[in-house]
């Protein structure tokens, strides 16, 4: 079981993303999702206090309430790690201090618990002054409210003036950080983050570790997306390199008699510093193939090839 950087929390290889709970996936629905990735040995549940605010109806907060209420009826409270993150919700936006309070204390009580494990500031704030986020950021772990910090989305030069603000104040340093990153998707994070990363000893926590379904293989062609809920997201990882990506991917998986979705997600887990890719399912039967991830292991050639093949993808240059 991976270790997230410098903290003592070890976690199951495969993260389970919350962004689906209480919007593509009702409350019933997400409740079987999270009963079955922790029957198979999963215990990493990451959410959002925005999750859900762009679905209809929603006004954020939706997936906390649902993991909350998944909590209170499995007693599984002592059995994972709960990760969550400030900034986006229509009611708490921003990184200033007394926003970052009341935002924990919101997500606390939706989620029904009295800490969260791993609490990540989720887009960076520049109108609030760094050293006041990581100030407050701090407070919640001296009042036991917060286990460990983490950020999201930043940028290599914040990110490492987020750590420096720490060691010369003595405060909470960030355990993890969460960047965009796939076999589509490589850069920034290879330059800038993950050089950050291993200096640090953060531990890296992928989002859109399926590039939004693109890496599932299900679209091969822009009529395969076109008119769908992720047309908007799938169509910025399409090209013919992608495509290419996602046909060496078949390939592997086919010699494994695995899912392609199980081969990028290994890809992933063998990256140096990762701890655990995000991927979410919004039904039971889309779990196989995420969890299948943990058990795979890819060869070095196969790894090799992956990432040769990928190298050539426009947003990876």
């Amino acid at each position: 079981m991976p270790r997230i950087g410098t903290s003592d929390l070890t976690v199951f290889p495969l993260a389970l993303g919350g962004n689906v709970f209480g919007w593509t996936a009702d409350e019933q629905t997400s409740h079987q999702v999270l009963d079955a990735y922790t029957a198979a040995g999963g215990d990493f549940v990451d959410s959002a206090d925005v999750y859900s605010a762009w679905g209809p109806g929603n006004e954020g907060g939706e997936s906390e309430r649902v993991i909350g209420s998944w909590l209170a009826a499995s007693g599984k409270r002592d059995d994972v790690v709960i990760a969550t993150k400030v900034s986006q919700h229509p009611q708490f936006p921003g990184l200033s201090a007394p926003n970052v309070a009341a935002a924990a204390r919101a997500s606390l009580e939706r989620l029904g618990t009295d800490r969260i494990d791993l609490y990540y500031a989720h887009f960076d704030d520049q109108s609030t002054p760094l050293e006041e986020t990581v100030r407050a950021f701090d407070q919640l772990v001296r009042e036991g409210l917060v286990r460990y910090t983490a950020i999201s989305n930043y940028s290599k030069e914040r990110a490492a003036e987020w750590i420096r603000i720490a060691k010369d104040n003595g405060l909470a340093l960030p355990v993890a950080i969460q960047p965009h990153y796939n076999l589509v998707t490589r850069e920034p994070y290879e330059s800038d983050i993950a050089p950050l990363a291993a200096a640090e000893h953060l531990g890296v926590v992928p989002y859109f570790a399926l590039a939004a379904g693109f890496l599932t293989g299900k679209y091969r062609s822009a009529e395969d997306f076109a008119g769908k809920d992720r047309e908007g997201q799938v169509s910025g990882y399409f090209s013919d390199a992608g495509v290419a990506v996602v046909d060496t991917l078949a390939t592997v998986a086919a010699d494994h008699g695995a899912e392609i979705a199980t081969v990028a997600l290994a890809w992933l887990q063998a990256q140096p510093d990762v701890v655990a890719p995000i991927a979410s399912a919004r039904n039971v039967e889309q779990l196989p193939a995420l969890l299948a991830s943990a058990e795979l292991e890819l060869s070095a050639e196969e790894l090799q090839t992956l990432s040769d093949v990928s190298a050539s993808v426009p947003a990876s240059a």
